[in-house]
């Protein structure tokens, strides 16, 4: 079987696989968001933070809850690394240093996993699990909450409130995932992935040495790394590990996992909204966008251009034989489409524009099909936009689900598609001004700028991967990117749940003959050309310099 055959054979049983999920799985989460009753183990939850499940929120007390939450989980993983230690089951390793601390803290609550160290040279059993694994689920977790709040703006009407953050925090972690975490741990285990808490231990002789491997509770953190959306992994080279990612089908499974929940949700969007078609046209947009862009992955990776191409059968370098062009190109693109960030390749020695790719899918705000939660809350917002856009062009009020966008929400909506350009182009041009942080990039010319630019594009979009030429563990890069995944994680959530409160005071308007479908095709084409050419009039200047420069020139 030719390699090119065997990445589209696999990527069609990615697509039944997900086919098969989205409707019972987006079911059931509107289920959970809309149930009026609480198990028992929730009410134990409630009882012990001291939340009140059943009262409900406006917006600014919904926001005050997400950051409080996010403050306190920040605080408690920065001193859980400063004291390891300390800890027992710490394998001997140092507490973590002050900017390292901050970076690692910042990087898991904010559902970003960047990470600038070797997690198997510098992360105890007790950080690993009692720390970054618990922000994996919470983390995610508060990305479907705002989601939903968002998702209630719109269903519902002359009322401000929009549900009770502690109640869809709580649901969200116990009722959805948890129980997939579960079934998806022994799925891995059963492919090979390892779950233990041995300690280091010597395999082999190289070169007169010995090599040193630490076990730990892989598997278990490795599902929730890619169905939370997070990315962090256990060993530095990540989901290019055999320990974390085995064999070709458990590749296939992690890049479903990464996928189920983000796509599924627009079906619990068009249930709770009342009309699956609405949510069957965000779920096109998506699809269209993520299809497009693993046909363009796999054309520029399988392309050859030269002996060396000929031999491999394609651009092999930094990417594993277990997976081959195939299996590395549909990861790839999952995992910077939404904000996961995993690896299971090399993204540095993707070609020019393969590379470049890889930057566009996240500078588009990752929502095609995004994070769980931030792709279904971002592609609304942009939505709105698309209607607003529309609604300019024919002469009329624009609307959208039966709420007219305003001047109030047009705001809103236009804070939330800046902040991110903002802070990506703000941080990557000190950084390139300043004498000290070029030193890091690990290449001179379009690719060194593009190490930068993509660092900043992943912290800022919440993503976590990194071309990985970057020598991003300095004081510079841990503060100024540590800042960059804050920033581009709850501004945002700022202004989404801003227009939810403002969308769900509004009264119903009763659709009309003049009213734009936005359960049509028609509407499927605006949103998709609304979000490219947005994306391209912010970044084109700096996609020219960095990967379209390299890929022209090679």
């Amino acid at each position: 079987m030719s390699p090119v055959l065997a990445g589209v054979l696999q990527f069609l049983a990615l697509c039944v696989a997900l086919a098969l999920a989205y409707r019972p799985l987006g079911d059931y989460m509107a289920r959970v968001y809309s149930s009026e009753k609480h198990l028992r183990v929730e009410k134990w939850i409630y009882k012990g933070i001291g939340a009140n499940p059943d009262a409900e929120m406006r917006w600014t007390a919904y926001l005050r809850g997400v950051l409080a939450f996010s403050a306190v989980s920040v605080l408690f993983l920065y001193l859980l690394q400063r004291v390891q230690g300390s800890l027992p089951g710490s394998l001997g390793f140092t507490s973590i240093d002050p900017d390292q601390a901050f970076n690692t803290a910042a990087s898991f609550v904010a559902n970003t996993n960047w990470q600038s160290y070797y997690g198997e040279q510098a992360m105890g059993h007790v950080v690993q699990t009692g720390g970054l694994a618990v922000q994996n689920f919470v983390s995610a977790a508060v990305g479907i909450a705002v989601a939903v709040a968002l998702v209630r703006g719109f269903a519902r009407s002359h009322t401000g409130e929009l549900g009770n953050f502690w109640s869809d925090l709580v649901r969200g972690t116990v009722r959805i995932l948890i129980p997939i975490s579960v079934v998806g741990a022994l799925a891995l285990v059963a492919c090979g992935a390892i779950q233990n808490f041995s300690g280091i231990h010597s395999v082999g002789q190289f070169m007169g040495g010995s090599q040193q491997w630490n076990g730990g509770a892989v598997a278990s953190q490795e599902v929730i790394k890619e169905l939370g959306t997070n990315g962090g992994g256990y060993f530095n080279a990540n989901s290019a590990h055999p320990f974390e990612n085995p064999n070709g089908f458990s590749n296939l499974f992690e890049v479903f996992l990464i996928l189920v929940i983000p796509f599924a949700l627009t079906r619990t969007f068009g249930k709770m909204v009342g009309s699956v078609k609405q949510g069957y046209a965000i779920l096109a947009t998506m699809a269209t966008i993520w299809v497009g862009f693993t046909a363009l992955m796999m054309w520029t990776e399988f392309a050859h251009h030269g002996p060396a191409f000929d031999l491999a059968g394609g651009a092999m370098e930094g990417k594993e034989t277990r997976f081959g062009i195939g299996g590395s190109a549909i990861f790839s693109v999952a995992t910077t489409l939404t904000s996961t960030g995993a690896v299971n390749s090399f993204h540095s020695s993707n070609t020019g524009l393969g590379g470049g790719l890889n930057l566009l899918g996240m500078q588009l705000g990752e929502i095609a099909p995004g994070g769980t939660g931030s792709g279904l809350y971002g592609m609304l917002i942009m939505a709105i936009i698309a209607v607003f856009i529309a609604g300019l062009m024919v002469g009329r009020t624009p609307e959208y689900l039966g709420k007219k966008i305003g001047t109030r929400e047009i705001k809103f909506a236009a804070c939330y598609i800046l902040i991110t350009p903002a802070l990506v182009l703000v941080f990557t041009s000190l950084s390139m001004a300043l004498p000290t942080p070029p030193n890091s990039m690990l290449n001179p010319g379009a690719h060194g700028f593009s190490e930068i630019l993509y660092a900043f594009t992943s912290g800022a979009n919440n993503n976590g991967s990194a071309f990985a030429g970057l020598s991003a563990d300095t004081n510079w890069f841990n503060t100024m990117i540590g800042l960059a995944m804050l920033l581009g994680r709850f501004l945002p959530m700022v202004f989404v749940l801003a227009l939810a409160g403002s969308l769900a005071e509004q009264r119903p308007i009763p659709a009309t003959a003049g009213t734009l479908r936005t359960n049509k095709p028609l509407f499927t084409g605006l949103l998709v050309g609304t979000l490219l050419i947005i994306t391209g009039l912010t970044y084109f200047p700096a996609l020219a310099l960095g990967p379209l420069a390299e890929g022209l020139a090679s």
